[in-house]
Order: structure tokens, then C-alpha cells, then sequence
């Protein structure tokens, strides 16, 4: 059913998602979770940036926890989680919705990556953590 194709969907974007970029995080439980939703963390990236770059892309994600607010800090359930508040600031939380196909999932597998790579290029973290100053 519907569940199903969510799950495939879901798994797909996430495999897609680590075999692209690094320094990431999938958050949540691996089984306990619903299916539509997948909350993933970018290390060295700012989740409002990339926000507005997969929006330019016409891809709609939100940044944090679905229950993140509006101010910078990092969302109290990603926190909780143990997601270090660095890696929880580039939080994105990908929600698949019956109009989904996986031709989105490949869509969002093409764009991603490149916008990651081009914020991290601005990013004096990332710029230390490739010089081996810094852990994600």
C-alpha cells in the first residue's frame, strides 16, 4: 500500500543521500518512524541555506525538527536525539506525499549534492575539518 511506497521511496533517498555526500546523519529511529518522513543532518552546512538553494531547485524540504522554530537554534528534539547542535543547524527534514514519485527521489538525489558542495566551499568549518583541524 501506500506505507510501502513510502518506505521504498524513503530508503531510496536515503541510500541515495550517503552515497553522494558526506559527514551526514540520518536521524531517527531506524525502525520506529513513520514512513513518509526522513530527517537527515549535513555537517559543515546551515539547514536555512539549503532550504532556499532546493527551493530555487522548486524542491520543498523544511529545516530542523518538523517541530523546529523560526530562530537559528537548534531544534530541542534533534538536540535531544543527540545530534550535536552543529550538525542539527543544517537539519532537513524530507516529507513524501501521494504526489510523490521516484523520479522526485532522483531529482532531489541530482540536486542536493551540488548545493551541499557549494555552501561547504563557503564554510570555514568544513575548510578545517578537510585540513583535519576539525570532527564532525
Amino acid at each position: 500500500g501506500e506505507t510501502l511506497a513510502y518506505k521504498i521511496m524513503r530508503a531510496h533517498l536515503v541510500e541515495g543521500i550517503q552515497e553522494r555526500i558526506d559527514h551526514i546523519k540520518i536521524n531517527g529511529h531506524p525502525k520506529k518512524r513513520l514512513p513518509h518522513l526522513l530527517n537527515v543532518s549535513v555537517g559543515y552546512v546551515e539547514g536555512e541555506s539549503m532550504l532556499l538553494f532546493l527551493s530555487e531547485e522548486g524542491i520543498a524540504v523544511a529545516s530542523g525538527s518538523a517541530c523546529t522554530s523560526v530562530t537559528l537554534k537548534a531544534s530541542h528534539v534533534l538536540t535531544a536525539m543527540g545530534v550535536t547542535p552543529d550538525m542539527a543547524q543544517g537539519s532537513l527534514l524530507f516529507s513524501l506525499g501521494r504526489e510523490n514519485t521516484d523520479e522526485d527521489v532522483d531529482y532531489v538525489l541530482e540536486k542536493l549534492p551540488p548545493i551541499v558542495d557549494r555552501l561547504r566551499a563557503m564554510s570555514p568549518l568544513y575548510q578545517k575539518a578537510l585540513n583535519g583541524e576539525a570532527k564532525a
